[in-house]
């Protein structure tokens, strides 16, 4: 059997810097911390990749601080709101200062 053609058609869930997401990460004695802000991009430290997320902070004390939350620590990354891929920015090569014709 071949699987419905509305599946071949739905894009690629992809996580974009600046997407809006909600992260439950594992915590202290047992209990999830819940994260919730933009998705700012993977870091790695000492070859280990860590999800960086600028916080929103409801109350206004965490708004705007950049949590780390290491990979093997993620127990749900829920997507809010899909930020759109920009493009990158080609500009044309500078020719090198050494080099003349």
């Amino acid at each position: 059997m071949s699987e419905p053609a509305t599946a071949a058609k739905r894009p690629p869930i992809t996580l974009t810097p600046g997407s809006r997401v909600r992260v439950r990460s594992a915590g202290a004695d047992d209990q999830a911390i819940v994260s919730t802000g933009l998705f700012r991009g993977l870091v790695s430290i000492g070859g280990d990749n860590i999800l960086a997320l600028e916080l929103e902070g409801a109350d206004g004390d965490e708004k705007g601080r950049i949590r780390l939350v290491p990979i093997p620590a993620l127990l749900a990354i829920d997507i809010l709101e899909i930020a759109k891929p920009e493009e990158e920015k080609r500009s044309e090569p500078t020719p090198s200062p050494g080099y003349f014709r």
